[in-house]
């Protein structure tokens, strides 16, 4: 119940929702498995049927993948999210005491975990969009959606933190760009492991 009610308040009024979600006061292991291990379940799943069932362009041909070959790659996308949100969470929990966060350590590991399920989650629900991969079509959505990701991340920190908007601009800056340098390192990696061969398969 949780879930559906903070996952549609955080697009109808976040600054309501955050003020929510700040009240919760859960533990970061309930917040974060509450949410994460079912939202990342949607980029697995739609990818895997849209890899195998409709195809995607590649090299001006329509293009699948095996269903063995995208089972795997299902398995690691829905991993690489489950510990990516964590590790983000890790982060912005590591940074609360230098940007003067106040609070307990419980209560600032509960507020860096739940930042990090509640920005990334527009974006979770946005990979919905890769049941049909065309990729212009998932870029526009997924880049409209990171983009709202961001304005939760500057909306949400100065009333999750209990911060004032100074100290908790920069704050998100920071978190932002940690972020950014996660993805280019998984996409770094990727190409690491294609080019040791262990990428997709093709269906002929």
């Amino acid at each position: 119940m949780r879930l559906l009610s903070h996952t549609i308040g955080i697009f109808t009024h976040p600054d309501r929702e955050w003020k929510a979600i700040r009240a919760d006061r859960h533990s970061f292991v309930q917040v974060f498995l509450s949410h994460v291990p079912i939202l990342a379940l949607i980029p697995a799943i739609a990818g895997y049927i849209g890899v195998t069932r409709f195809g995607f362009e590649l090299g001006g041909h329509l293009t699948k993948l095996t269903p063995a070959s995208a089972g795997v790659l299902a398995v690691v996308t829905y991993f690489a999210m489950l510990i990516g949100v964590y590790l983000l969470g890790e982060f912005i929990n590591w940074m609360a005491r230098s940007y003067g966060v106040e609070g307990d350590e419980p209560t600032r590991h509960y507020e860096g975990t739940a930042l990090a399920v509640f920005v990334t989650t527009p974006i979770f629900l946005a990979s919905i969009v890769v049941l049909y991969p065309h990729l212009w079509l998932t870029v526009a959505v997924i880049g409209l959606a990171g983009t709202y990701s961001i304005y939760l991340m500057f909306e949400g920190i100065p009333i999750l933190m209990n911060m004032n908007k100074e100290r908790a601009f920069l704050y998100a800056c920071a978190v932002v760009t940690v972020a950014l340098i996660m993805m280019v390192t998984v996409l770094i990696g990727s190409v690491i492991l294609w080019s040791m061969g262990i990428g997709p398969v093709y269906q002929h």
